[in-house]
């Protein structure tokens, strides 16, 4: 079994997560590539102390970019956008 502080990398705090926080309840984070829902959603109430009621999960291509005249490629990544039931409240921001 994974540790749960290996499974959630870090919060996304972008508009968009902020706007679902704000309208349906709904956290955004960074997770291992390899996490599966059900792990998802055991490190979520482990660590947060909050009852989660779903978990999607998204993998997200990493971006092919230029420097000068060489080309790479940003890595891929996962991300967790997790429910929480109603009443619960999750601040990541100011850290409650």
């Amino acid at each position: 079994m994974k540790n749960s502080y290996s499974v959630i990398i870090a919060p996304l705090l972008t508009e968009k997560a902020m706007a679902l926080k704000e309208s349906d309840n709904k956290v955004s984070f960074k997770v291992a590539r390899d996490a599966n829902k059900i792990e998802v959603k055991k490190a979520v109430e482990e660590i947060f102390k909050v009852k989660v009621e779903d978990v999607t999960t998204v993998n997200c291509k990493g971006k092919k970019k230029k420097f000068g005249r060489f080309e790479g490629q940003r890595s891929d990544w996962k991300k967790a956008v997790v429910t929480l039931k109603e009443g619960e409240k999750l601040d990541i921001v100011h850290g409650t």
